[in-house]
């Protein structure tokens, strides 16, 4: 897990148990603090300020329930990780 710079936009990589990849706003929905200080075991990220925890594979909220990540398309091509970020207008 790291955050990267696509663009002028910040993104939260995360090569998920099985090899999968996904790619997340790194901000945290509830407290605004940067995913990455967080701690990510098996599928799970917990965020380092108030302890809220997302599956990294649906970026769904599981404590609590009814949050989510943002969650941006991820295509692996030439070994490289392409993601997919929304117009900004």
């Amino acid at each position: 897990m790291d955050v990267f710079e696509v663009g002028q936009d910040e993104v939260l990589i995360i090569h998920c148990p099985g090899g999968e990849v996904r790619a997340y706003d790194p901000i945290c929905p509830h407290a605004q603090q940067s995913l990455v200080e967080g701690e990510l075991e098996d599928c799970i990220l917990t965020c380092s300020a108030h302890l809220w925890q997302f599956d990294v594979i649906s970026g769904k909220g599981v404590n609590p329930t009814g949050t989510s990540l943002i969650n941006y398309p991820v295509r692996i091509e030439d070994n490289a990780i392409w993601v997919a970020l929304p117009d900004p207008q």
